[in-house]
């Protein structure tokens, strides 16, 4: 059962307020710089926004997220009380207090650096002092996560871990390695200079750190989602998981190969070498078995449900399952904006293929369909199925989120599909204005238009997300049980070593880290006079 219910549900609803937040700015972005408005804002206006939506979006939302999930997931997967609350609390407040420290210069035009933050621009140090702060709350959890599993196995010598335990502690490992490049970039190159303590700065050396960073968050953003299917949706369609050795490999597999692949964003940057481009874009290819394993695995899972259901048939079982489940319909539109959004990063990794979309609309495109649409429709999904047990109250507004889940993948797709088109035409992204009386960009008028009318629609779908929850705190009381994970189709009498622990997998994780930047790190800190001069971002610098 939930023991530490507040502190869960502290979490999410601090997750949520931030993406209300941050959902409105995203739509107004898209509304000004669409043909649907003439032009009169500062255009600084527009950048303050979209560095505080990217912040928003990408460091705090999905970290409260991973964080209160993996709460949840601890209690009730190794059916024991957190070990460490307090400290929990305490990595609460950091990210929450981190969150505003951040966002005050940001909103007072001290730094539209974006969330990518590349140098030689550099904002006020508040801002970093911030997304510092919003890392080490996150790596409290990460501590603790690793703790409670340590602890859990000590007491249960051989047993299996739970999957969706094993899942967490996965995803927790994954962030605690990768969040170092970026702390080392703010550090040691970005904070002395916002500080006034230095007046250059090497911005490829930074670039790279920040790459080390960069793609991997991508995965932590995903494990969350990928816990869902394999753990939450078997049960909640009435069926059982394919195979529990598959979903383990899956999680092992993104702790291994997601790292060494952020120089493919470098691919334009001079200052990596051709050799260690094409190595990354190798196991960007190679991260795509994980979800080429997933697919089969909860497609599989699906079919045992709708078997079980009474479905018959090749195809006749897919009818059979229960759509009306608002699980059920969120899993099978994450999968969908999941096939589209990975095809895209398939062009992405390639070397050739990525100097047509480098710095367009299409990478916008990309990342949106991948985070916005197949990662965040699972969030919510996994706060509809945890809510009646941090509440205590039925959650029976199901029309209404069946509802919001199909208006959420259709602006998605709204949003996404035209950015996709117009980048390959080659819009740039991260510009303020359009003057779409130009005959060379008037014909992707429309397309915009259609990303800003998709926009609206997401916000809509935001709107009536959070209204779900806020009816849930206050529907009808009642018991709603110990909340538990799926069950494997075929429970293993026993689980090798290697699917049990991670000694091995962290150090693959750490050893290809350090193979595949190691040698572009060392070489770049040796040479000589590559630092430029710092511009300063905000009024009076």
């Amino acid at each position: 059962m939930l023991i530490n219910k507040r502190l869960i549900a502290a979490h999410f609803w601090l997750a949520f307020i931030v993406f209300g937040v941050a959902l409105v700015l995203g739509a107004w972005q898209m509304f000004v710089r669409s043909p649907l408005n003439a032009w009169h804002f500062n255009p600084e206006f527009y950048y303050r926004s979209v560095t505080a939506h990217g912040s928003a979006m990408g460091y705090v939302f999905p970290t409260l997220i991973a964080m209160g999930f993996g709460y949840a997931i601890t209690e009730a997967s190794l059916e024991k009380e957190l070990v460490g609350r307090r400290w929990a609390w305490v990595g609460f407040f950091l990210v929450a207090v981190g969150a505003v420290v951040a966002m005050i210069p940001v909103s007072l035009g001290l730094a539209s650096v974006l969330y990518t933050f590349y140098p030689p621009m550099v904002g006020n140090p508040f801002y970093y002092i911030g997304v510092v702060m919003v890392v080490v709350g996150s790596w409290i959890w990460v501590a603790l996560m690793v703790t409670n599993f340590v602890i859990w196995k000590r007491e249960n010598p051989g047993k299996p871990v739970p999957l969706a335990m094993y899942a967490n502690v996965a995803g927790s490992l994954l962030w605690g390695w990768t969040a170092v490049g970026a702390a080392l970039e703010i550090l040691f190159q970005i904070l002395p200079v916002a500080l006034g303590l230095k007046s250059t700065i090497d911005a490829g050396l930074a670039r790279v750190f920040f790459s080390w960073t960069l793609h991997a968050i991508v995965y932590f953003w995903l494990i969350p989602t990928y816990i869902a299917y394999y753990t939450i949706f078997p049960r909640a369609i009435g069926g059982r998981l394919f195979s529990d050795a598959m979903a383990r490999i899956s999680f092992i597999l993104f702790v291994v190969v997601a790292m060494p692949i952020g120089v493919h964003h470098l691919f334009a940057d001079p200052q990596v070498g051709a050799g260690f481009k094409f190595m990354h874009s190798v196991f960007t290819g190679l991260v795509a078995l994980p979800t080429l394993l997933t697919v089969f695995t909860i497609c599989a899972s699906a079919e045992i449900a709708s078997r079980l259901r009474g479905g018959r048939g090749a195809f006749g079982w897919i009818g059979a399952l229960p759509w009306s489940n608002p699980i059920m319909l969120a899993t099978a539109l994450s999968l969908v904006m999941l096939g589209f959004g990975g095809a895209g990063g398939l062009i992405n990794m390639s070397y050739q293929l990525d100097a047509t979309v480098h710095n367009t609309q299409w990478i916008t495109g990309h990342f949106h369909l991948i985070f916005g649409g197949a990662i965040v429709i699972m969030y919510f999904a996994i706060a509809y199925d945890l809510w009646p047990h941090l509440t205590d109250r039925a959650l029976d507004s199901f029309a209404l989120m069946r509802t919001q889940l199909w208006l959420w993948f259709i602006g998605m797709i709204v949003t996404t599909f035209p950015w996709h088109y117009v980048g390959i035409l080659g819009m740039p992204r991260r510009m303020a204005y359009y003057d779409y009386a130009n005959p060379a960009i008037s014909p992707q008028a429309l397309s915009v238009t259609m990303s800003a009318i998709g926009g609206f629609i997401l916000l809509l779908s935001g709107l009536l997300f959070l209204l779900v929850l806020i009816r849930g705190q206050f529907g009808a009381r009642g018991e709603a049980g110990a909340y538990r994970f799926a069950v494997p189709l075929h429970m293993p009498a026993r689980i090798p070593v290697a699917l049990n622990s991670f000694g091995l997998w962290l150090a693959l994780m750490v050893g290809l880290t350090v193979v595949n930047y190691g040698f572009p790190i060392a070489q770049l800190m040796a040479l000589n006079e590559t630092s430029v001069p710092a511009v300063y971002v905000g009024a009076g610098r």
